[in-house]
């Protein structure tokens, strides 16, 4: 009886473990810029594209590298961001409303025009990010966020520098 509970146990585990791991065919769809709004794009490589006006909101994009693309007006509202790595890429007027951006590299990245109305920027790194013309931005979501002195933000607005980072040492 103790074998079949434990062998149950291990049958669920391994369900739901790969619920979460990456989904190959969902991955292409986006990189090829087709929406895939609630896709599962943990760890996608998406760097290096021109991806705009995609439907990627509500999806899974943990871990992703979005970094030096372009996604201008593309659709993240909700999506899970944490820990990406968005640098340097071209976000102009996209919308981010709702999206889990904590611990996500933001830096030198171009927000233009950008929505963030509810986004978590819990730990993020805005070092050197063009924020100026965002909208949504509070200070209770920035004083949970870092930047430097390159940071451009909304006028009103004020961000803590980043500490211990190589990438705002000058």
């Amino acid at each position: 009886m103790l074998r079949q509970f434990i062998s149950a146990c291990a049958v669920i585990a391994l369900a739901a473990t790969g619920a979460w791991a990456q989904n190959p065919s969902q991955i292409a769809r986006a990189q090829s810029g087709a929406d895939c709004a609630q896709c599962n794009l943990f760890q996608a490589d998406l760097s290096y594209r021109t991806l705009d006006r995609i439907d990627l909101s509500r999806a899974r994009l943990r871990q992703a590298d979005l970094s030096v693309s372009t996604f201008n007006q593309a659709r993240f509202d909700g999506a899970d961001l944490s820990v990406s790595n968005l640098f340097a890429g071209r976000f102009t007027g996209a919308r981010f409303d709702g999206a889990d951006l904590r611990q996500a590299t933001l830096v030198g990245a171009h927000f233009g025009g950008a929505r963030f109305t509810g986004a978590n920027l819990s730990g993020a790194n805005l070092s050197g990010a063009e924020l100026e013309s965002a909208r949504g931005l509070t200070q209770a979501q920035l004083s949970t966020a870092c930047g430097d002195a390159r940071t451009t933000l909304p006028p009103g607005l004020v961000i803590a520098p980043c500490r211990n980072s190589a990438l705002t040492d000058n």
